[in-house]
C-alpha cells in the first residue's frame, strides 16, 4: 500500500513563500505523475500542478510564474515552491500520485496553508 506523506505547509504572508514537500513510501512506487490540488472549504478540489516522470509539468493559470513542481524520480518525492503567494491561495493542499499500470491514484492527507497579513 503507498502512503503519501506532505510537509511544510503553514502560515505565511502576502508576498511570501512556501515549500511543501511530499514524499512516497511502500507499495509499487512507480508512478506516471506526481502533483498537488488544493482545496477549500465547500469547493471541489482542483489541481495546481502536476509533473511527469520525464519533468514534464503542467500548473493551473492561477499559479503559473509563482508555483514551481519538481520530482525526484529516484527518491519518490514531489515538492511544490510556491512564491508570491496571496490570500486566495489559502487551502488544504494534497499530494497525489498516479501509478503506473493501475492508474491508482493515491493522495496524501492534506497540509493546510495559510495565507494571512
Amino acid at each position: 500500500q503507498v502512503h503519501l506523506v506532505e510537509s511544510g505547509g503553514g502560515l505565511v504572508q502576502p508576498g511570501g513563500s512556501l515549500r511543501l514537500s511530499c514524499a512516497a513510501s511502500g507499495g509499487v512506487l512507480i508512478f506516471t505523475s506526481m502533483g498537488w490540488y488544493r482545496q477549500v472549504p465547500g469547493k471541489e478540489r482542483e489541481l495546481v500542478a502536476y509533473i511527469t516522470t520525464d519533468g514534464s509539468a503542467t500548473y493551473a493559470d492561477f499559479v503559473k510564474g509563482r508555483f514551481t513542481i519538481s520530482r525526484d524520480n529516484a527518491k519518490n518525492t514531489v515538492s511544490l515552491q510556491m512564491s508570491s503567494l496571496k490570500l486566495e491561495d489559502t487551502a488544504v493542499y494534497y499530494c497525489n500520485a498516479l501509478q503506473f499500470l493501475t492508474d491508482y491514484n493515491y493522495w496524501g492527507q492534506g497540509t493546510q496553508v495559510t495565507v494571512a497579513s
